[in-house]
């Protein structure tokens, strides 16, 4: 009798002492992965009653895998998405609201950025990001040099004429591009939160349920950005395969510049084997209007996680939002600190690389998706109906419109 009772209480504080599994997701991005991976095992070390099993899917596959699962009761805990996706996220069940007594809003809003704020649905916060991102131009000064570009460009009209002495060949049959034109990578978003901006106009009503861009302030955003294909002949999209066909080239030393986000200086870090630099997105001349897009990737919290697994959830969420896991990311991927104190550290804002990311935080305007492929479709067809089929760029900025007031419409009625 004594040896069953001695083997039971065994296995009670085996069963006590076993660790508690959190599935964390995010999508297959090389820098992103290694960098999580060693945040996992620092993490593990400083919890070791919780493990956690990182598992990542390609971009494309990503919403479709966790739309499959998480309402079935599988996938992640802990889940990596695009802010654009959270109200989907919200509205199908996936995300469970952040516990208010370990996150507080008052918190929450007096430590992060405010870009933190389109993490707020229905008054309550869903996730929270590591860094948030803005948009610079990266330029090969290699290039420039042989090219006899002195300076980069501070503005439209210099970075054209860069362009045009950088550039090689002619479409079809381009060697080397002065600008990595991409509609589908970064730059829709410099046509519908910067150009629109810069030409007077604004791509959205205030409470983001209306599309204004259908005005003339679109219009000249729309002819601005295609004439760089059609009329300057700078380069063509897809000029290398694959998804992120714009960077590719860059880093193969075949473009002098590229629009990107901060996210990608890690990528560019580690493969370009020439001298590049980074400045802030240009101006017009005599306008002097900034604007920029900013964005991040959150982390939130899935139905899945219930009782100790939620507890797990809640220590990991601290660790992935920690200032230490911040600057951690910043040196290993590159995206700027989520925190008002690291993001505002001068040491950073002087920053060669950093600096220009940094100073477009204030300006930066984080579009308030509901559906952030659809929306992202509509501008991409209509920038492609005038780059490659000749359609003018009032009809596109018409049928773009038209498309994404309905994606609004369907989810705000």
């Amino acid at each position: 009798m004594r040896k069953f009772l001695t083997l039971a209480l065994t296995l009670t504080a085996t069963a006590a002492a076993a660790p508690v599994t959190l599935t964390y997701w995010q999508y297959d991005y090389a820098s992103k992965v290694d960098t999580m991976n060693k945040l996992i095992q620092k993490f593990e070390a400083q919890n070791p009653d919780i493990r956690i099993k990182q598992e990542t899917f390609p971009y494309d596959a990503y919403n479709q895998k966790v739309a499959s699962s998480v309402p079935a009761g599988q996938g992640p805990d802990v889940v990596n998405l695009y802010y654009g996706w959270l109200p989907q996220y919200v509205d199908s069940g996936y995300l469970q609201p952040l516990p208010a007594k370990d996150f507080p809003a008052k918190q929450i809003e007096s430590t992060f950025v405010p870009m933190v704020q389109t993490s707020k649905i229905g008054g309550q916060y869903y996730a929270l990001p590591t860094a948030v991102r803005t948009l610079a131009v990266f330029y090969n000064k290699d290039l420039f040099k042989q090219a006899g570009v002195l300076t980069p460009p501070r503005t439209w009209e210099d970075f054209i004429a860069a362009a045009q002495k950088v550039v090689k060949g002619a479409p079809p049959r381009f060697t080397t591009l002065g600008f990595g034109i991409q509609p589908d990578g970064q730059d829709y978003h410099v046509v519908r939160e910067v150009l629109v901006r810069q030409f007077g106009g604004a791509p959205y009503s205030k409470d983001g349920r209306q599309v204004t861009y259908d005005s003339d302030a679109g219009v000249k955003a729309m002819t601005f950005y295609t004439d760089l294909y059609t009329k300057y002949k700078l380069g063509t999209p897809n000029f290398f395969p694959g998804n992120n066909s714009y960077r590719d080239a860059f880093i193969a030393g075949k473009v002098g510049m590229i629009i990107d986000g901060s996210f990608a200086i890690g990528t560019i870090q580690k493969g370009a084997k020439f001298n590049w630099g980074v400045v802030p997105l240009p101006v017009f001349k005599g306008n002097g209007v900034r604007s920029n897009f900013g964005s991040c990737w959150v982390n939130g919290i899935t139905k899945n996680a219930k009782g100790d697994k939620l507890a797990a959830a809640v220590k990991f969420l601290k660790f992935l939002t920690s200032e230490d896991t911040q600057r951690t990311w910043l040196q290993s991927v590159g995206e700027i600190p989520a925190s008002k104190k690291l993001a505002n550290d001068p040491t950073l804002r002087r920053d060669p690389v950093y600096g220009p990311f940094v100073y477009a935080l204030p300006f930066a305007h984080s579009t308030l998706f509901v559906d952030e492929a659809g929306q992202r479709k509509a501008w991409v067809d209509a920038i492609n109906s005038v780059i490659l089929q000749g359609d003018s760029p009032t009809n596109a900025v018409k049928k773009a419109a038209a498309d994404e007031q309905k994606i609004l419409n369907g989810y705000y009625k």
